[in-house]
């Protein structure tokens, strides 16, 4: 058994010379040409001038843009602007979830759940961030309108709904 392996072991070494010579032999022929680095371009600092300029989405500033197109007379806004504030127009319409309908007197009431909260909402009141006013109420929806900006910056109406949502079991 050691035979076998002695004469492997005597073999690998001739050969392992070999390659070593040549390494050298390669290091010696073959020069590298690698070009010069060009000199670094100057850095010139420019100095930051906008620092006291209105910040481009500051809550401030969309004021200001809301109340310039409130100010137009055939503007959809100008008449949701000079009005109170409702509780659900704090909360976005995507918070809110309808649990439920009422008829009180004849006229329809729907329960809106926000933050685990219960609201108990008729055609006429507002709700969501963006001017929304119910229209109708079913057993089922509460229909309602939203002013919103189009892709051209207009101000336009947009319906949507609120469905009745079943609890999960």
């Amino acid at each position: 058994m050691v035979l076998p392996v002695s004469v492997v072991l005597v073999g690998c070494t001739g050969a392992q010379e070999e390659l070593q010579q040549w390494i050298e032999q390669q290091r010696r022929e073959v020069k590298p040409n690698v070009p010069p680095l060009s000199a670094p371009k100057k850095f010139i600092p420019q100095a930051y001038l906008a620092g006291n300029a209105v910040e481009p989405f500051s809550a401030q500033k969309l004021t200001v843009a809301i109340k310039q197109e409130a100010r137009q007379s055939n503007s959809l806004l100008a008449a949701e602007i000079n009005r109170r504030k409702e509780p659900l127009e704090a909360y976005p319409v995507d918070s809110m979830s309808m649990v439920g309908s009422v008829t009180k007197q004849g006229r329809p009431y729907a329960l809106l759940r926000v933050d685990n909260l219960l609201y108990q909402v008729k055609t006429g009141d507002y709700l969501g961030q963006n001017y929304g006013k119910i229209t109708k109420i079913t057993e089922t929806d509460i229909s309602f309108r939203e002013i919103v900006q189009d892709a051209a910056g207009e101000w336009i109406e947009r319906t949507s709904s609120l469905q009745l949502q079943e609890k999960a079991r």
